[in-house]
């Protein structure tokens, strides 16, 4: 019996990068999966590559009404819930000088506060059908700072005690919940990143294994954590990083501190 068959998955952005590769593992797996994002052009051509085991809904992760409306199609559809991958994220740059307080927000709405929002659903969903396994895309910016990246460093941080409460609060309800933290992965949110060759070159410097990551490496231990392999596996947030977690967050000075004005914290 493959791992996942006879299971439906819901994954957040999952049309693109970390999570459309999520999205691939429990399809691979002989599971059904249900992606979700905001743009349905970019879903409904995401779910055509996967094939007949694929569905989407849209869902804006920082409206309320976008998320209750996406699992009311998905209690229609399918009637049960039984994995999920939270992988729906934004960025931005700046310090605790020069950063707007509106991006800030705005990356905890979407990196912290959306995901919340999207495990409620999740989470009583799964308790309706008996239990399941969710997992969050967390990051190395979770434990490691990144200099001018300090909302998203802060938003993935409480993404990983959010798990871990998570996972005490619904261990009762057969739920587990766990987190992947990925390096530097080439992904369309991270490709300014990749992009930049002395970038590169300072995130290799940070990562034993001397590689960035593939969407694939995130993909298969996400689906190890949604698997009955992990089944006693709860709590936990897994880096995924090629060692990056043994050593230092990465110095992105040289390229961010071009894109403000000369002035206090520039």
């Amino acid at each position: 019996m493959s791992r996942f068959e006879g299971k439906v998955g819901f994954v957040t952005g999952g049309g693109t990068g970390i999570g459309f590769a999520c999205a691939e593992a429990i399809v691979a797996g002989g599971g059904h999966v249900v992606i979700a994002g905001r743009r349905e052009g970019v879903l409904r051509d995401a779910a055509a590559r996967l094939g007949p085991a694929a569905d989407y809904v849209v869902c804006d992760v920082m409206s309320d009404a976008s998320v209750e409306a996406a699992f009311e199609q998905l209690r229609e559809r399918y009637g049960r819930l039984d994995l999920a991958v939270n992988a729906a994220g934004t960025g931005t740059v700046g310090n605790v000088m020069n950063g707007p307080v509106s991006e800030f927000t705005r990356v905890l709405e979407t990196n912290l506060t959306g995901v919340y929002r999207v495990m409620q659903h999740e989470s009583r969903l799964m308790a309706a059908s008996g239990g399941g396994s969710i997992v969050n895309i967390s990051s190395i910016a979770g434990t490691h700072t990144h200099r001018w990246m300090t909302a998203y460093c802060v938003a993935k941080s409480g993404l990983n005690m959010l798990t871990r409460c998570a996972a005490d609060d619904l261990g009762e309800y057969g739920i587990r919940v766990n987190a992947v933290a990925p390096g530097l992965v080439p992904t369309d949110l991270a490709a300014g990143l990749v992009a930049n060759e002395e970038t590169v070159a300072e995130y290799l410097r940070r990562m034993p294994l001397g590689r960035l990551g593939t969407t694939k490496d995130i993909a298969e231990a996400v689906a190890f954590l949604l698997s009955e392999e992990g089944g006693w596996i709860t709590g936990m947030v897994i880096a995924a990083d090629g060692g990056h977690h043994l050593r230092q967050g990465p110095d992105l000075l040289h390229q961010f501190r071009p894109l403000f004005p000369a002035g206090p914290g520039s």
